[in-house]
């Protein structure tokens, strides 16, 4: 009988000694990583284990060591982007090999349910073109996507669920549209593949991607699990951080996109500054610098009647936002809507939000300048008589609508606005002149600073006017 135990004994060390490397659903199969670089690898493995590695783009074996609890951590070195598939084999007595793995540019989405919104839709709510996107997504060979499933913990999370899947009819009906146009319209510029890690929670508020160590510093969230559990779902603080953002940053990426907002409007008071927090904590747990960190402008919605200002003071937060991060850029979605789209806060035309960020990419990112990625940005303004003269920034191709240009306002020293009735551009400097028949003595100028209002004033690439106001009432 002893002779029994013994052996089981010595059955039981010698299958903890060679266990199997388990590794995070992120790191698995098609998987893209980031090229040119130290791309981190990392899973679990017996405590204190030898694990082996070897890529099979250069076939060096690299070995780490497994901590007590039976953790690891390796740095690999990647080769220049390509379409040549990789293998990566693990190894800790059992060997583990990943198949058809690329190298080339990596990127984080994430946000609320615009940057959710499958290439599929929702329900009451199309993609414009997603049918027909989906039907050639298959030649688009180097794009993949991870998505990260919608979840909640309280508790700080080390994986998630989810796999990487290759571009096709079948899985491209599930890709985030913004994500998938993004990372297209990369692919095809930078002419290597692309992959997309999406983590998205459909109504989440800028707090709910934040950390509990950042959000104990803002009196007016509670972190009393009662408090939140009182709360809808969707705007819950922290828990998205925890469960959907934090198993992901040990995988090398090169940037961020982001597209949220909506369900922070009505506090843009406090937007700016928590968004510029959450973009710092998440550079300073990925490790790897500034990374780029480019985001969307929430589009034309009517939240509470045509003539609220709720959502425009949310932009305005929005644009801000960009002068208390670095290496961040906005884009606007002010004419991507259409007047149909005034309830519906999912707008169809999701292929030049992604396209839109990738002009930022481009140009600030991998240095292709010829791709202009800013619209007109309000500059300074003076009054002229009846008139207000309005110049811009960002006007390097000039100011291409120049006719029948919609959505500016106007007011006197009574601080009502008016619609301009007259808008022209003086083309010698680029300057639009504005006036109102029932404004003789202008003293503010206002453009698309509504709920919704759609402009026609655009700039170089066909990019909008970003909405503005002159004054601070």
């Amino acid at each position: 009988m002893k002779s029994k135990v013994l052996a089981l004994i010595l059955l039981c060390g010698a299958a903890s000694l060679g266990a199997k490397v388990k590794l995070p659903a992120l790191v698995g199969d098609n998987m893209i990583l980031q090229q040119q670089t130290e791309v981190k690898l990392w899973g679990t493995a017996a405590p204190e284990a030898e694990v082996r590695v070897t890529p099979s783009w250069n076939g060096q074996t690299m070995t780490c060591r497994a901590d007590k609890d039976g953790g690891w951590t390796l740095a690999v070195e990647t080769p220049a982007a390509g379409y040549t598939p990789y293998e990566i084999t693990f190894q800790d007595g059992e060997k583990t090999t990943l198949k058809n793995i690329l190298i080339g540019e990596v990127w984080l989405a994430s946000g609320q349910s615009n940057m959710e919104m499958p290439l599929k839709g929702f329900a009451g709510c199309c993609i414009m073109n997603g049918a027909d996107d989906i039907i050639v997504s298959a030649e688009n060979k180097g794009v993949r996507m991870f998505t990260v499933p919608k979840h909640q913990t309280y508790e700080l999370q080390t994986d998630c669920k989810g796999s990487w899947n290759i571009s096709s009819i079948e899985t491209a009906p599930d890709f985030s549209a913004t994500a998938y146009y993004f990372a297209t319209s990369l692919s095809r510029a930078l002419r290597i593949p692309v992959g997309i890690i999406c983590s998205a929670y459909g109504g989440s508020t800028v707090e709910g991607w934040i950390s509990r160590e950042l959000l104990e510093n803002y009196p007016d969230i509670s972190l009393n699990p009662d408090s939140i559990e009182r709360l809808h779902p969707m705007l819950r603080p922290m828990l998205m951080y925890n469960a959907m953002l934090k198993p992901l940053q040990n995988y090398t990426i090169k940037g961020f996109i982001w597209y949220q907002g909506e369900s922070n409007v009505g506090r843009h008071e406090t937007y700016a500054e928590r968004l510029a927090d959450m973009v710092q904590l998440w550079r300073k747990e990925w490790g790897l610098g500034e990374l780029p960190f480019y985001f969307a402008e929430i589009a034309p919605y009517a939240y509470g009647g045509t003539q609220q200002e709720k959502a425009a003071y949310l932009r305005e937060a929005q644009f801000r936002a960009q002068s208390l991060i670095p290496n961040s850029g906005m884009i606007s979605t002010n004419d991507l809507v259409e007047p149909y789209e005034m309830y519906n806060i999912h707008p169809r035309n999701k292929t030049k939000v992604g396209q839109r960020l990738s002009y930022l990419a481009l140009n600030l990112t991998y240095g292709l300048k010829q791709i202009h990625c800013f619209g007109p940005q309000y500059k300074s303004w003076t009054a002229k008589g009846s008139e207000a003269w309005v110049s811009f920034d960002h006007l390097e191709m000039g100011i291409c609508r120049n006719y029948d240009l919609r959505g500016f306002e106007v007011a006197g020293e009574d601080r009502v606005f008016h619609p301009a009735d007259k808008v022209w551009l003086h083309w010698q400097t680029n300057e639009v002149v504005i006036s109102s028949e029932k404004v003789p003595n202008p003293v503010a100028v206002r453009y698309c600073f509504r709920d919704f209002q759609v402009g026609t004033m655009i700039g170089g690439n066909e990019l909008p006017t970003i909405p503005f106001r002159t004054d601070n009432w």
